[in-house]
């Protein structure tokens, strides 16, 4: 018999069905809620935290578009609503708490980032293992899931309670949708995608993956993103404050959009880019999208998801080509195949050690092959997907990705995981 896929297993319990229901029929009967304004979540968020300072006012735009968009077009569930409305002030909660803590320590505006390092690459390329591995080593600082998610105060105040806090919230999503850890691993004290320190800004595509907000979406596609990484450096300021290291190690796709952006922000940065077969990749992606789509909203599409993703990552990466060629010198980014990372991670990292000429000392590789060794290939069970449930085997790859894999070699059968049909079933 055919294995099911992630998505095919993927059931909401039981009880959550029933709140949604109930809150459908309420809704259908006449009962209005969820549509939140701006102005009345920020008061909820400055009541909160005792604090008034938002640090301009650059995000109300963002912040009213992505709240207009998920209220018009995103179908949120009772969960989906509740989710939102605790997102945005948790959000808005950061921002004050940031603003204030760096107007009572003056010296976090003087922390100097230098030399940081972005993975970037096709979602579900790698990059979230080889991040993983290099965070290990000592000399290097990665944003952690509970540090982003309550950055203040920038010390050590309190940091059992807030990793607690951090894990009873992943928790929750896990018990909301336990297949999500077949496709990403949780955890309060992992490493965190660096595109979540672009959130209190209102302009990151972490909110897209979230929810369905093509008008937002649009919208986010048009803007100068520079507000956004000037607040990821800000956040990352604030993070260093509290733990200092060499280099900082940063990962997201999304970084792939805004190339010249993040280089003025950022003029000494370093990039490792990873490279997969697109339509396994947008698979992948579409995948773990549906998954977390479908916790918040009952009405999510697959094949939208992927038609979606599929023509923003092909758009992303022939105008990130472009905006490398033209801004990076060979020497400043180091390339990955996503076989080669899986066949031999720590064989990976050594060729990145060396490409940029960092010395990798025996205790840092102690502890990278430790960080590896506990993940093993089943580590949270296995995440399967087809190309043909997406409706991918119809995509025109020649014509969408066929310059990206001719530069970089990449073959439709060239990955340990790939079989001979675009419809075959992919297990990672």
């Amino acid at each position: 018999m055919r294995a099911l896929t992630t998505v095919e297993q993927t059931r909401c319990p039981l009880v959550v069905h029933l709140l949604n229901k109930c809150g459908a029929v309420l809704q259908k009967n006449g009962l209005k809620w969820g549509a939140w304004s701006p102005t009345r979540l920020i008061e909820t968020a400055k009541r909160r935290c005792g604090i008034d300072d938002l640090g301009g006012d650059e995000f109300f735009e963002p912040l009213s578009r992505l709240l207009d968009s998920c209220q018009r077009e995103a179908h949120l569930n009772v969960i989906g609503k509740l989710a939102l409305r605790a997102d945005v002030v948790r959000t808005l909660c950061n921002r004050l708490s940031i603003e204030r803590d760096r107007q009572l320590l003056p010296e976090i505006v003087n922390q100097q980032i230098r030399q940081p390092v972005f993975i970037v690459g096709l979602p579900r390329s790698g990059t979230t293992l080889l991040h993983m591995l290099l965070a290990a080593d000592p000399d290097h600082r990665a944003p952690l899931c509970w540090e982003v998610m309550s950055p203040s105060p920038p010390a050590g105040n309190h940091e059992q309670e807030r990793i607690q806090r951090a894990d009873k919230s992943l928790r929750s999503l896990r018990r909301l949708a336990p297949t999500f850890e077949h496709v990403h691993a949780t955890g309060a004290e992992l490493p965190q995608e660096c595109v979540s320190l672009m959130s209190p800004s209102f302009l990151s595509d972490q909110f897209d993956t979230m929810y369905n907000v093509p008008s937002y979406r649009a919208w986010f596609f048009q803007q100068d993103l520079r507000p956004a990484y000037e607040f990821h450096r800000r956040f990352l300021q604030h993070l260093q404050q509290r733990k200092k290291a060499r280099r900082w190690v940063l990962k997201a796709p999304a970084h792939l959009f805004a190339l010249p952006t993040l280089l003025s922000i950022y003029p000494d940065a370093r990039l490792v880019q990873t490279h997969r077969e697109p339509i396994e990749a947008i698979a992948s992606v579409s995948s773990l999208i549906t998954i977390l789509r479908g916790v918040f909203s009952d009405q999510v599409d697959p094949g939208e998801i992927a038609c979606e993703a599929w023509r923003y990552w092909s758009d992303t990466m022939t105008k990130f080509l472009r905006a490398r060629d033209r801004y990076l010198l060979t020497e400043r980014i180091c390339d990955l195949k996503y076989s080669d990372i899986r066949r031999d991670p720590m064989n990976a990292v050594r060729y990145i050690y060396d490409y940029f000429g960092w010395p990798l000392a025996p205790a840092a590789e102690k502890r990278i092959r430790n960080s590896l060794a506990k993940q093993p290939p089943a580590q949270n069970g296995f995440h399967r997907y087809r190309a043909s449930q997406f409706g991918l085997e119809t995509m025109d790859r020649e014509r969408d990705f066929g310059a990206y894999c001719n530069r970089f070699g990449l073959s439709r059968h060239a990955t340990s995981e790939s079989t001979p049909h675009a419809n075959a079933l992919v297990s990672k």
